[in-house]
């Protein structure tokens, strides 16, 4: 098993930046990518970037390219998102994901591991 704790979550102005961290624990040495995903109620959780845990890897959805940056620290067992110009459609809960299985990343049932998710508010 393996347990994930987002943090980083908050309220801020458009075209401000926030970053997002993750935490893993557990049997974190079996995991092969973790990722991020974003919800707003009535829609479906929606990819936003992963990273793949050894090669460092990533992919991202093209509604947050160029403004979104994924990282990792694997020492600590810990991936961010940095999210630089947020827009308020950017407001969202975010949910960071991780799985063992070499998948396709951006799909949501790649991944068999989720956080409680952490609220991104962003006002104009």
């Amino acid at each position: 098993q393996v347990q994930l704790v987002e943090s980083g979550g908050g309220l801020v102005q458009a075209g401000d930046s926030l970053r997002l961290s993750c935490v893993a624990s557990g049997r974190t040495f079996s995991l092969y990518a973790m990722g991020w995903f974003r919800q707003t109620p009535g829609k479906e959780r929606e990819f936003v970037t992963a990273i793949r845990w050894n090669s460092g890897t990533t992919d991202y959805g093209d509604s947050v390219k160029g403004r979104f940056t994924i990282s990792k620290d694997n020492a600590k067992n810990t991936v961010y998102l940095q999210m630089n110009s947020l827009q308020p459609e950017d407001t969202a809960a975010y949910y960071c994901a991780a799985t063992n299985a070499r998948a396709f990343l951006s799909l949501r049932r790649s991944y068999n591991y989720w956080g409680q998710g952490t609220q991104v508010t962003v006002f104009s």
